[in-house]
């Protein structure tokens, strides 16, 4: 059509429910609901149940918007209150004598007493515990709560075959030669808090919701559509349907998407920019549904409606990237894979150690200790170490216009040490206007534009209608042209007025016989003031240029700045000729490299050969001509304001559309990855330092035991710890 070197435009083992299903699980699925594991996404069921793998609840994979009760939450609480209230007397009647010194209840009913109590705490309130880790034994898939039922069964059956039999026990099992000493605190307070740990876990982890459950509210539940009589009746969202003209008052929310077909007023996009500056809409404006219309009244015509508007795009986005995995997950699959076998290998030695050497009574102390082995080595900190941080950032990237396709992106994302950018679009506003005009042969600037606006008149390109905007601004005739023809690299020719007209670059000139050479000066001045240049022959004879530019953004040179300082070596791509690229790189500074006239196919083998080199390589562009790039790159960042090819192909969306959002996404990815190294290292910390104590490695040199209740409260801060440091990851400024 132009010139070419005119701007060219183009598992884990937690526990707790996923917090997109908050309000999914607490009502009945719909047909054909898809039911999956939060912590092992892999598993997919038609129906609810139980995960193979970990044993926790499955929970639809669709999001909700409503923020109802958790069943799990809700039957967890129910289960807590009641072990709660029972174990207090359990407490005191099992250790009153020994930390108050007074006798609740005579010594030869104590037993009885406690089985009473701790039998509801353990058969009741751990029923869940046992289902799931009988589950794990008859698949042969350990998990945490095959360590917590083997802990707290051995308690419970041990004391109870005390109580009801304890002749059957050997000297070597009593208390100075008399009584069988039961443990029915530890399974009952191990339960108890086995259930706190879990209801203190979903509590928080429901905060991980809240972001996505936030962008789903931001669309109203109704709209007002305009009939073709001009009546107004409010419907619901769901019958709003493609073409339909609605009203949008002020302060009211945009229903869908669409644009402006009457009326002017400023709308709040903060929620897809992360900017709180209004932006100013009229006629043919497009709306994004969820944005908040200001003091004026529009009408508008919905083009994208229900799972098609962007709004439901960036909820699904955001679920997904909840729901993935991330490649440092792996080290935790792994130790997992392991662990609880060997958990439960150290506790069977540490068993026989104690019976063996231990003091009396010996059997006593070596059914405790490796009780509390099985309690505090429970994996859910480790599993949750991942998951949480990755759910926890996506909702606050959505939150700052960072929108992750993946986990596998963020993490790529942080060690990425090259940052490709395309120039068009994304160093500049990707909106071409008019900066000039030259004539020479005594043709008028408004001839020259009002004949060139003819041609172009039927294009969309952006730098056709920045050719045609100015033309009807100024009120000029446009004739409508014919025999239009476009010839590839060079530009296009079309008939005005019975007049032949010529659009295009210096080598189109040299192919219909025209000497440039005339205006070559001008041009080239043009160009290194960062603009494309538009020859233009009419009759065969050279009569001007129209020199088009495509703005530099605002915010240009301190993003660089700023991504510079993260250690990014930055490239800058460009199908624009080299004289408009560098007069580009000069207006935003600090590009380490600039390539120029540059197709599609190149972006993606500069990719190919910067990987090659041992680059860790990320592309941000925003048109179809950068998406093989964007998919080469080892991340893609793919501007929002772009085609769907470039959001598609992209690994993480930025719906801001500049290079500050660049920043942005840096510092989520960094914030996010040393949050995961942090869980990952105090988890592996607390069991490797955990299992040892529990094993009773301290007795012989500081006389320390750790009881299984000690132990239980111990695992269980651990989870909630990992949770309450994911969810640190909401205070990042970005």
């Amino acid at each position: 059509m132009t010139e070419s070197d005119a701007p060219a435009l183009h598992d884990h083992h937690g526990h707790g429910p996923h917090p997109l299903a908050d309000a999914a699980l607490s009502q009945p699925a719909a047909a054909g609901t898809i039911w999956t594991c939060p912590m092992h996404p892999q598993i997919r069921r038609p129906g609810p149940g139980h995960c193979p793998v970990c044993g926790m609840a499955l929970e639809p994979a669709a999001p909700s918007a409503e923020d109802l009760p958790n069943p799990e939450l809700v039957d967890f609480s129910r289960r807590l209150w009641i072990a709660g209230l029972l174990s207090v007397p359990l407490l005191l009647v099992s250790m009153g004598a020994e930390m108050l010194r007074v006798t609740i209840v005579p010594q030869r009913w104590s037993p009885w007493v406690q089985l009473a109590l701790t039998a509801p705490i353990v058969l009741w309130g751990g029923a869940p515990f046992f289902a799931r880790g009988w589950t794990s034994l008859r698949t042969r898939q350990l998990n945490m709560f095959t360590l917590i039922a083997l802990g707290v069964g051995a308690a419970f059956l041990y004391s109870l075959i005390a109580t009801v039999a304890p002749g059957l026990f050997p000297a070597s099992f009593r208390e100075h030669g008399m009584d069988v000493p039961v443990y029915y605190e530890a399974a009952g307070i191990v339960v108890t808090l086995v259930l706190l740990g879990q209801v203190l876990e979903l509590r928080a982890r429901a905060a991980t919701g809240r972001a996505i459950r936030a962008l789903m509210n931001l669309a109203p539940k109704t709209a007002r559509r305009i009939a073709a009589d001009g009546t107004e009746s409010e419907i619901g969202l769901d019958e709003v349907q493609p073409g339909d003209r609605l009203r949008i008052r002020p302060g009211e929310a945009v229903p869908v998407d669409g644009v402006v077909s009457d009326g002017r007023s400023s709308v709040d996009e903060s929620m897809l920019t992360g900017e709180p500056v209004p932006v100013e809409k009229s006629a043919g404006a497009a709306l994004t549904g969820g944005t908040v219309n200001g003091t004026g009244s529009l009408v508008m015509e919905a083009r994208a409606v229900g799972a098609d508007t962007v709004l439901a795009r960036i909820v699904r986005m955001v679920g997904d990237a909840q729901r993935s995995r991330a490649p440092i997950q792996a080290v935790a699959d792994r130790v997992s894979g392991w662990f609880v076998p060997g958990v439960v290998l150290i506790a069977i030695v540490t068993f026989i150690a104690w019976s063996l050497i231990g003091p009396e009574p010996r059997l006593g102390h070596a059914l405790l200790n490796a009780i509390a082995v099985l309690i505090i080595a429970c994996p859910c900190a480790l599993g949750l170490a991942t998951p949480m941080s990755i759910m926890v950032a996506a909702g606050r990237g959505a939150r700052a216009g960072v929108l992750i396709k993946n986990a596998e992106a963020l993490q790529a994302f942080e060690k990425v040490d090259t940052l490709v950018i395309d120039k068009t679009g994304t160093l500049t506003e990707g909106k071409p206007r008019l900066v000039g005009i030259e004539t020479v042969s005594g043709i008028a600037d408004d001839a020259l534009l009002a004949l060139a606006a003819s041609v172009e008149a039927p294009s969309e390109h952006p730098l056709a209608q920045a050719i045609v905007a100015p033309a009807k601004a100024r009120g000029l005739t446009v004739p409508a042209a014919t025999g239009f023809a476009s010839q590839t690299g060079l530009g296009v020719t079309a008939t005005v007025d019975g007049q032949a007209v010529a659009i295009g670059n210096a080598a189109l000139m040299q192919h219909l016989g025209i000497d440039p050479a005339p205006i070559e000066a001008v041009a080239e001045a043009r160009r290194s003031d960062g603009a494309g240049v538009m020859l233009i022959a009419v009759d065969g004879v050279l009569a001007g240029l129209l020199a088009v530019a495509d703005p530099v953004r605002a915010s240009a040179r301190e993003a660089i700045a700023a991504l510079r300082s993260e250690g990014l070596r930055i490239v800058m791509l460009t199908g624009d000729n080299r004289t408009t690229a560098e007069a580009v790189a000069r207006a935003v500074g600090g590009l380490d490299e600039v390539r120029a006239d540059m197709k599609p196919e190149d972006k993606a083998r500069v990719i190919a050969d910067l990987k090659a080199a041992g680059a860790r390589v990320a592309m941000a562009g925003d048109g179809v001509n950068d998406a093989p790039a964007l998919a080469a790159a080892d991340v893609g960042l793919a501007m929002g304001t772009g085609t769907d090819v470039a959001i598609e192909s992209a690994g993480i969306t930025l719906t801001r559309g500049d290079l500050s959002a660049i920043v942005r996404a840096r510092k989520l990815a960094r914030a996010t990855m040393g949050n995961i190294r942090q869980n990952l290292f105090f988890s592996f910390l607390f069991n490797g330092v955990g299992v040892p104590i529990a094993a009773g490695i301290l007795y012989p040199v500081a006389g320390i035991l750790l009881s299984p209740m000690f132990a239980g409260a111990a695992m269980a801060l651990s989870s909630f710890t990992v949770v309450l440091n994911a969810l640190r990851l909401n205070a990042v400024r970005l």
